[in-house]
């Protein structure tokens, strides 16, 4: 099925140039073309990076495949020493020695890599496509339905903007999901829940982040257990992650220290926030002496209070979408949250620039991206969160962190089961590729059922 040349098509304002806004706008200008005039808009000065590495999965990469990326990343990525690539968890609240727990090798995990944010961000900026116009400095307060159809949109610096179709991809912090579920309708969604749906929600969990040189640490101790890959380190109510970025000439590390008991009440103070290596170094003293030595080392870190967006009923409307972490923010513990949001945009940007895709049917499009990522990301979101509580030892039903007689096999229960939640990724899950094929699908038997009916 096809249509004419002359089909008008039109534009989309894309909020937000972060990982997924650009991927975002790369899939629709590889794929559309000049057809589809992109605006995006980004809140700062320039397109920056927060974070430090990402993992890439296999899923991932299937998408970069697809968008002629892969090359290029694989370049400045951090690949797998060996198939049996895995991190290696480890008990580590041992004052006087940790043990390896387990090397995390999944029954049908596909070892991936790991990227520095900023390498990716950079190799993201140079693929824009010429159909894409970018604003920097326009932080979106709101957008407003016009008659008869297009959108306005409102920045904080007074000035508006007009388009035709919206993707809200401006992070958890969200003002286009503000503003769909504070505009959308007591019809659609119970207004009792409106603040819960738009506001990000605390986990209770405090992230302390730092990369620095793994030399570093080599130097201080050449045979510390983190040097020879990527690692967890589980306690109490902690754990720690290492892995290297760079081509391993730099360590990603991220200590996080929950309490279940906060989970979900306000946060007060700011959500980032720099700290000082005596703050961090205190809070694994009754780890292993890897552990300790590691967090030595740790340069210019950062506090973070891990915030996730609550689970949404929709992620469009009318033609507003929400994609990556304005749509599902979630904890990091399946390194899957940047992967979720290219999976995203490149499911949404091969919809909107498909042939059959015209200005009239475009909530058409955006329900058949809707219907194929929304529960995936959200299955994924619960499943991140669930693996966490395992690394920290407080999985209700699963070793607990108690020094018992049947310790190692109340551990080796839990074992399996984190080995389970790793195999989100597996080969029966399929790939994003896959769910675009699902969506197109879905696309054009819609569409073909609303031509039937037009009289």
């Amino acid at each position: 099925m096809s249509l004419s040349s002359s089909t008008p098509k039109f534009r989309v304002a894309i909020c937000g140039a972060g990982i997924g806004g650009l991927v975002l706008a790369i899939t629709i200008g590889q794929f559309a073309g000049r057809n589809i005039h992109i605006d995006l808009y980004e809140a700062h000065d320039t397109i920056t990076v927060t974070g430090a590495g990402i993992s890439v999965t296999h899923r991932t990469t299937d998408v970069m495949r697809e968008l002629g990326l892969f090359e290029t990343i694989s370049r400045v990525a951090t690949k797998p020493s060996s198939s049996n690539y895995g991190p290696r968890v480890r008990k580590s609240d041992v004052p006087m020695g940790g043990f390896e727990w387990f090397h995390l090798i999944c029954k049908t995990y596909k070892p991936g890599t790991s990227i520095h944010r900023k390498d990716l961000i950079d190799i993201l900026k140079q693929s824009i496509p010429s159909s894409c116009t970018i604003h920097l400095n326009k932080r979106l307060t709101k957008y407003e339905k016009q008659s008869p159809g297009s959108l306005i949109l409102y920045f904080t610096d007074d000035s508006t903007s007009t388009t035709d179709v919206l993707v809200g991809a401006d992070g958890i912090h969200s003002s286009v999901r503000k503003t769909l579920f504070e505009t959308i309708g007591s019809n659609t969604v119970d207004p009792s829940k409106i603040k819960h749906y738009s506001d990000p929600s605390w986990t209770g969990t405090l992230v302390y982040r730092s990369i620095f040189p793994a030399e570093k640490l080599s130097k201080l101790d050449p045979n510390n257990v983190a040097l020879k890959g990527f690692t967890i380190f589980c306690g109490k109510g902690k754990h720690i992650i290492s892995y290297p970025v760079s081509q391993g000439t730099q360590l990603n590390v991220a200590v996080y220290v929950s309490d279940e008991q906060k989970a979900g009440t306000p946060f007060e103070g700011h959500w980032v926030s720099d700290l000082s290596l005596e703050e961090v170094e205190g809070l694994c003293q009754n780890f292993e002496p890897d552990a300790k030595r590691l967090l030595n080392c740790l340069e210019n870190p950062s506090k973070w209070a891990l915030h996730v967006v609550n689970e949404l009923p929709l992620f469009t409307c009318d033609r507003v979408a929400l994609i990556g972490d304005a749509s599902h923010a979630m904890t990091p513990y399946l390194g899957a949250g940047a992967g979720q949001a290219i999976e995203d945009a490149f499911v949404l940007g091969r919809l909107l620039a498909h042939p059959l895709t015209t200005l009239d049917n475009v909530p058409t499009a955006l329900k058949a991206y809707q219907d194929v990522r929304l529960p995936f990301t959200q299955s994924v979101a619960r499943e991140s969160k669930r693996t966490g509580n395992m690394y920290d030892f407080c999985a209700p039903g699963y070793y607990d962190g108690t020094n018992r007689s049947n310790e190692r096999e109340e551990m080796e229960i839990l074992k399996e089961k984190i080995l389970d939640q790793l195999d989100w990724q597996g080969e029966g899950e399929g790939s994003a590729v896959a769910e675009w094929e699902q969506a197109k699908r879905q696309l054009q038997e819609a569409i073909g059922c609303l031509k039937v009916r037009v009289p």
